[in-house]
């Protein structure tokens, strides 16, 4: 879990304590079904105390638990326009069979629509795998995950790769292929 750390650390995103593994199905659930929400009163950690989790086979993630407002700093340094993306889900930080994700969902003020981001990082640095902007009316984007066990989710729909518009939605989620 050492490389999650780094990428937590390299990101700025604190983690709020809880640091732990799951199996990789119950860490995907649809949103609509419970899922870890960090208190925004819990206190950022950026160096948790706990023991690294390590996955104890391929089907599980190992995660970090962060508060939403802890990827503000984040986005703001990545995208370089402070306050355009506003974070409004708990973001998704993880490892899954060796590699390290960051998903986050977030409101584009600039545009006027809600947008998901997923990041996979590598040796090499960080690379955005998917970006998904939608409204009611409308979904755009840009996926990049066939070389991931990865989708995204939009209107019943699992989309790996590519870059077009479809209806719109109002919830897109990051789940298992």
């Amino acid at each position: 879990m050492s490389k999650l750390r780094n990428i937590l650390k390299v990101a700025g995103v604190a983690t709020a304590g809880a640091i732990g593994t799951k199996l990789a199905v119950d860490f995907f659930k649809k949103r609509g079904k419970k899922e870890e929400a960090v208190s925004e009163d819990a206190p950022d950690i950026l160096e948790p105390v706990d023991d690294d989790a390590e996955p104890s086979s391929t089907a599980e993630v190992a995660y970090a638990a962060v508060k939403s407002s802890s990827v503000q700093t984040f986005l703001d340094k990545s995208f370089g326009d402070s306050g355009r993306y506003v974070p409004d889900r708990a973001p998704k930080v993880f490892e899954y069979q060796g590699k390290q994700y960051m998903v986050i969902w977030a409101d584009d003020t600039q545009k006027n629509k809600k947008q998901m981001m997923a990041f996979l990082y590598t040796d090499a640095g960080r690379k955005m795998v998917a970006s998904v902007g939608y409204t009611l009316d409308t979904t755009d984007y840009n996926i990049s995950l066939e070389d991931t066990p990865f989708a995204v989710e939009v209107n019943g729909d699992l989309i790996t790769s590519g870059q077009s518009t479809t209806d719109g939605t109002d919830e897109v989620d990051f789940v298992l292929a």
